[in-house]
């Protein structure tokens, strides 16, 4: 495989946030190069094709062979270097993203537990040859690059050599818990669900559950979901073409009233005050939204936006 070099454009507009591939690549690397001690803000594995070197965290140091490999975390000091004697050739691959945590943790890999050995070597050279292949496409480079990062992330999860797998889910269950119900928020809170729902979805007990998550995040399920919606909501309001009503019915509030309701209690104003605080944000929702967040807050909102939680109803 020949060396090489790919970086995402910075002018490149990319709308993927579950899963974003900054830059890619293969080396032949000269006997003792190194980089670091050093910090990233995103993750970059390497992937060692042949020869030895060396990784190091400020506790730890591995020296690494032909199919290992290591994942350098954010914010995490560390430092490689290439043996002197047996320079290794590898490939790496760095990314970010909204999923980028919950995958890792899949496949064994956290910042306590940086290491991984694959037998599927084959595997793994021919997804960093189609990298390089991808990378010298045009129209759809972004697209091919990201599906090859995901075939590259299962090859992980799925080889069953990787000892670290078993380890890394023992040590970090809980937050795997947290994570899928995480993601099940973010891929459901457009519609009615319940904690309930969320639990059987996990494959916890619901009051358990509930203990997790909020020893994790600091917020209660519903206030998750709440919180997380509001949010979407925020995002939304900027798009003059929407009206409230249309943003509550997209954030999973069929009552565009009790959508105000939580809206104030969240951000301290109404939704179309909140509208009005945009630069340019005029027309688009206020004919559904002055009278939500005004009279009929008080009816309904109360016990819908609390009482889901409790009892396992919907939120």
């Amino acid at each position: 495989m020949p060396d090489f070099k790919y970086m995402l454009p910075h002018n490149q507009f990319y709308p993927y946030e579950d899963l974003k591939l900054y830059y890619c690549g293969s080396e032949q690397c000269q006997p003792g190069h190194s980089w670091g001690p050093a910090l990233k803000d995103h993750y970059k594995i390497h992937y060692v094709h042949s020869g030895k070197g060396t990784f190091r965290t400020a506790s730890q140091t591995y020296v690494l062979t032909q199919g290992q490999g290591f994942l350098i975390s954010p914010d995490v000091l560390s430092s490689y270097q290439a043996d002197a004697q047996e320079p290794w050739t590898y490939s790496w691959v760095a990314f970010q993203g909204t999923n980028a945590d919950w995958i890792l943790q899949r496949a064994g890999l956290t910042p306590v537990q940086p290491i991984f050995q694959t037998a599927q070597q084959e595997a793994i050279s021919l997804c960093f040859q189609q990298m390089f292949q991808a990378s010298l496409t045009q129209k759809s480079r972004d697209l091919r690059l990201l599906s090859l990062l995901y075939t590259f992330l299962s090859i992980l999860i799925e080889d069953t050599s990787n000892e670290a797998y078993a380890e890394g889910i023992g040590a970090n269950r809980q937050q795997l818990y947290v994570a899928k119900a995480v993601e099940f928020i973010e891929t459901n809170y457009s519609r009615s669900m319940s904690i309930a729902e969320m639990a059987d979805e996990v494959g916890l007990e619901r009051k358990y559950l509930t203990r997790l998550f909020k020893a994790s995040t600091g917020l209660s399920p519903q206030l998750y979901v709440i919180d997380y919606r509001i949010s979407k909501a925020c995002e939304w309001m900027a798009n003059p073409l929407l009206s409230i009503t249309e943003i509550a019915y997209s954030v999973g509030y069929k009552d565009p009233l009790l959508f105000s309701k939580m809206f104030k209690k969240m951000k301290g104003i109404s939704p179309s005050q909140y509208r009005s605080t945009l630069s340019g944000g005029t027309s688009g929702g206020t004919s559904g939204g002055t009278s939500g967040g005004t009279s009929g807050g008080t009816s309904g909102g109360t016990s819908g936006g609390t009482s889901g939680g409790t009892s396992g109803g919907s939120v």
